[in-house]
């Protein structure tokens, strides 16, 4: 018959779900314990990226360095990324999320001690003691892929499609609320270089937390019972045949190419800020208030752009608009810094650079698990990831290399001990006119499908048209829900049917 053959034909659209449509869907509490550990781990990590860039010119007074030598601290982050960004995928997507967590809050947490060791008097380590940071730095750095990609796969393991975006908002911005706290924090703590290892035991702090939080209470990858349908296929692809659809796939490598330019270039900003400011005579502490606004405000931007893509699925409109925009903004504060005396003027085009351009993030990442799938999560987001830290390191040894060193200048804020300060003149135009065109080409070039929420559709219209067919009446999840005792239930949402 006719509803025979149309059952038929949405089962085959929806077999990408792998699943039955009597499979009921259900939500756990626990979720919500999982998402806060995540977001711990993320925040710690990027604290302790960027401990030292606010305060790079104490830091190099402390440890007798030059500033090159201090902004690798935070460039072996992008460098450790790029290859094992790669082997972070595979761990996500074939190992699994509780191991993927738990494996990098060790490394975080181990990172972060060995960091004080560098510090400690009575191992008399003199010029040694810069390695040790080093080492430091190199281990968290190795946590990082594996927090960063964590979460899209959580948001679609644990969470319903309704709640996804807005979960992996959470956990995604989780890292510049470290940025925003390592601006303040920084500076506040170290007026003076000697103050450097105080710093090194705060930052420790959240490590240790999480390491401890992550290790006691992740107990499985994913529910026993999946939130929608399209989480019960998260890691159906296996690593190199989802690494070859995405080579394969243009839509996402133009997404890779455009976002992973925007995350090379906050990458940049974040860990310059500091450098890129105080040649003007711009102090420490506006600096890291500058880079709390440009956090704040990109923090509050995801907030609101991630409940709008909750409730309207306009995930490429959003995301070109606020491409746009926050290209905009970066040109104005190009062009304000290479000014003295115009604070309200580069604290406003930070602030619109952050709350447009950390919008995007989640959002994005959403976006390129909407355009890649069935391809596992942790191998989309994570191609994205590896191919911004190739471009952030291009960029960050490409705007250090097109500074130019200045003479004394009584003005300036930097501090003139080791080698003076430098002019950044050429690269923050530069920053600006990578951030532009990769808007621009963006904007141009940029279009997909929805293939996720296309697929969870036809699981939906398959379950109606069943119901239709077979003369049922009742709602086929009602005995799991009365059974389901403290647990969530989760309702449908309306948008399938409306489609």
């Amino acid at each position: 018959s006719a509803a025979q053959r149309a059952v038929m034909e949405a089962g085959e659209a929806s077999s990408l779900l792998g699943e039955r449509s009597s499979v009921p869907f259900r939500t756990y509490r626990r979720r919500w314990f999982l998402l806060a550990v995540v977001c711990l781990l993320n925040c710690s990590n990027a604290m302790l990226w960027l401990t030292f860039a606010p305060v790079a010119d104490r830091t190099a007074s402390y440890f007798h360095i030059s500033l090159e030598t201090v902004n690798w601290l935070s460039l072996v982050y992008l460098l450790i990324s790029i290859p094992f960004g790669l082997v972070a995928t595979w761990v996500l997507d074939s190992v699994g999320l509780r191991w993927s967590v738990t494996l990098s809050a060790w490394l975080n947490m181990t990172g972060s001690i060995i960091r004080m060791f560098s510090v400690l008097k009575f191992l008399s380590l003199g010029s040694r003691s810069y390695w040790y940071l080093f080492v430091g730095q190199c281990l968290c750095a190795l946590a990082q892929p594996l927090v960063i990609f964590s979460p899209t796969k959580l948001a679609a393991l644990w969470f319903p499609d309704n709640q996804r975006a807005t979960a992996n908002m959470f956990a995604s911005m989780s890292n510049p609320l470290g940025i925003l706290i390592a601006n303040v924090l920084s500076p506040a703590v170290v007026p003076e270089g000697k103050h450097i290892p105080l710093m090194l035991g705060v930052y420790a702090i959240p490590a240790v937390t999480a390491c401890v939080l992550a290790t006691v209470g992740i107990h499985s990858n994913a529910p026993p019972t999946p939130p929608s349908a399209s989480a019960t296929n998260s890691t159906s692809q296996p690593f190199l045949t989802g690494l070859k659809m995405l080579l394969k796939n243009k839509s996402y490598l133009i997404l890779a190419v455009c976002f992973g330019g925007g995350i090379g270039v906050f990458t940049c900003f974040s860990a310059l800020l500091e450098q890129i400011l105080c040649e003007k005579g711009y102090s420490n502490v506006f600096a890291g208030l500058n880079g709390a606004l440009f956090t704040m405000c990109g923090l509050l931007g995801a907030f609101l752009l991630g409940l709008y893509v909750d409730r309207t699925r306009r995930f490429i409109e959003s995301t070109k608009i606020c491409f746009c925009l926050s290209a905009l903004a970066s040109i104005v504060f190009a062009v304000a810094s290479r000014f003295r005396h115009q604070a309200i003027t580069l604290a406003v085009a930070s602030s619109l650079f952050g709350f447009f351009g950390f919008a995007i993030y989640p959002i994005a990442m959403e976006l390129a698990v909407e355009c890649s799938y069935p391809v596992g999560e942790g191998t989309s987001t994570g191609l994205i990831f590896v191919v911004s830290q190739v471009q952030g390191v291009i960029l960050m040894i490409l705007l250090q290399a097109l500074t130019m060193r200045v003479s004394e200048d009584s003005s300036s804020a930097c501090d003139l001990s080791h080698d003076g300060a430098l002019d950044w003149t050429i690269p923050t135009l530069l920053l600006a006119g990578v951030c532009s065109a990769m808007a621009c080409f963006y904007v141009t070039f940029f279009n997909t499908d929805y293939k996720r929420l296309h697929a969870e559709i036809n699981r939906d219209t398959l379950q109606l048209l069943h119901n239709m067919w077979s003369g049922a009446t009742g709602n086929p999840s009602d005995s799991t829900e009365a059974s389901s005792g403290p647990e969530e239930k989760h309702s449908k949402r309306c948008c399938p049917l409306k489609a």
